[in-house]
């Protein structure tokens, strides 16, 4: 358990020193609650004293990127990116969104050309179900995608079929659809905005329908993209 402690740690003092506070934060949570279990274990105090030591010291630093985050929320110059790179896996929606969805969030905006083709509103119900999961008072999901001018008829019923579904979970998704539409974001009513390069569809395509990463998004390898990720206070005129 020490070692997992430690990994995870480590990731979250290269996340730290990245800039990438939210990410970090989560890790170095994550971390200390696995390194705090296993020292309940330690027999030797003076190492339980050595791990007391380095507990405290990261306690604090978590504290201090806490502090970090509201200040730069507050001024509203809150920014950090990171880059995803080709082949890489452990970027599946909960690692990318999953941090910024809470509670807190009550209504979320997509705006993403491309969400066409079969496996493309794929992605959009994996968000979709991610979102339902972690926001018990989300509400209303707004998507703003252009029309796809081979099989409009078919991405139509597949958005229709989420919509139906979203519904019984006490969640309106409005669907519009828009000629000129090129960024991609995600807008939470929180605050949280998330743009990515090539929007939902960053994964590659799966070897197979038996390849790990078929179901499990952590597991697929990614296209190469960058995440940017900052912070409004006011939002809610980008929401509605």
């Amino acid at each position: 358990m020490k070692s997992l402690a430690a990994s995870i740690i480590k990731r979250a003092v290269e996340k730290d020193q990245k800039e990438q506070y939210t990410m970090a934060l989560v890790l170095y949570e994550n971390g200390l609650q696995v390194l705090l279990e296993s020292m309940k274990e330690l027999q030797d105090p003076v190492e339980k004293k050595h791990f007391h030591t380095r507990a405290k010291e990261y306690m604090d630093r978590a504290e201090r990127i806490k502090a970090l985050i509201e200040e730069g929320k507050k001024s509203g110059k809150y920014r950090e990116n990171m880059k995803i790179e080709a082949g890489s896996v452990g970027h599946g929606y909960d690692s990318v969104f999953g941090r910024f969805l809470s509670d807190t969030v009550t209504q979320i905006r997509i705006e993403e050309p491309y969400i066409r083709t079969f496996h493309q509103c794929q992605n959009l119900l994996r968000f979709c179900e991610l979102a339902v999961q972690k926001c018990q008072s989300l509400s209303k999901i707004s998507l703003t995608t252009t029309s796809d001018p081979h099989d409009k008829s078919g991405q139509v019923s597949r958005l229709e079929e989420l919509k139906t579904n979203l519904a019984k979970h006490l969640v309106t998704l409005e669907i519009q659809f828009s000629d000129t539409l090129h960024d991609r974001q995600v807008i939470l009513s929180n605050g949280w905005i998330i743009k990515i390069g090539r929007g939902l569809d960053y994964f590659r395509p799966p070897e197979s329908k038996f390849a790990l990463g078929y179901f499990d998004l952590e597991l697929r390898p990614c296209l190469e993209t960058i995440v940017d990720i900052f912070h409004k206070s006011q939002i809610q005129e980008n929401i509605k």
